[in-house]
């Protein structure tokens, strides 16, 4: 088949691509950079000619809510209309477990609001709602750093490697069409506080962690289980956080 990966050169974008590609079939990278633009809809038509499959793992480059709002519902409609014409039968989309359950973050009811302009499209679709990567670990401490203190959320967290999102996103476009959402996570579950402790301190970060139920995540309160995955179907990974902690130190071969 030949796939269109809208944000293929990202994080998880680059590694759909290598995996789908590795399982022989067509799969383009999208993105500015190669061209194509889903808020313009710059080279939309061009790239989408053939296609069986996009799949749309594009991010904001702003964070603040109105633009991320923006940026989703933007994107998601010119996309949505550019597979209509060129007749493609399988929009994939990864968001975030929980995000219906957080409205206060704005960035959540962005992804909200992207998953219901696909679900009312018409067109076949999958959504992977995935949970927080290792690898924002360094990301959340820093947004609640304040003089070398991380006061963060004791909220529970099942955080994913990103590769095994790309695996489970690159699994999701080869198949049918769900029509409904796939929850994914990791293994384990931590305190939010807990799993940034852990990626801090393999890292050599001399900076404290305290515990807050207060603590705000991104602009909302974390009070139990929102952002861990409670679907029956949920896929969990393999792959622990210390797992993937040591392999980030083991040396190049």
């Amino acid at each position: 088949m030949k796939i269109v990966v809208i944000g293929g050169t990202g994080l998880i974008g680059s590694k759909v691509v290598e995996h789908l590609v590795e399982h022989g079939h067509e799969a383009i990278a999208a993105s500015p950079n190669s061209g194509v633009n889903t808020i313009t809809g710059e080279g939309l038509p061009e790239v989408l000619v053939g296609a069986n499959v996009v799949v749309d793992v594009s991010n904001s480059p702003s964070f603040a809510d109105d633009d991320v709002l923006a940026f989703f519902t933007t994107s998601t409609s010119n996309l949505l209309a550019a597979e209509r014409a060129a007749g493609v039968t399988h929009h994939v989309a990864l968001s975030i477990v929980g995000a219906e359950l957080l409205p206060s973050s704005g960035y959540l009811r962005a992804k909200v609001a992207q998953e219901q302009l696909i679900e009312e499209s018409g067109l076949p679709f999958s959504i992977v709602r995935a949970t927080q990567f290792f690898e924002f670990a360094g990301r959340i401490a820093d947004e609640a750093t304040v003089d070398g203190v991380a006061r963060l959320s004791t909220g529970l967290m099942q955080p994913i490697a990103a590769a095994d999102v790309s695996a489970a996103v690159a699994r999701v476009a080869a198949g049918d069409p769900i029509n409904g959402t796939l929850e994914i996570g990791g293994p384990e579950r931590f305190g939010q506080d807990e799993f940034v402790r852990v990626g801090l301190t393999a890292k050599g970060d001399p900076r404290t962690v305290i515990g807050d139920p207060e603590a705000p995540y991104f602009g909302t309160k974390l009070t139990g289980t929102e952002l861990v995955p409670l679907s029956a179907d949920a896929q969990l990974s393999t792959t622990t956080f210390a797992e993937w902690l040591a392999a980030q130190s083991a040396p190049v071969k």
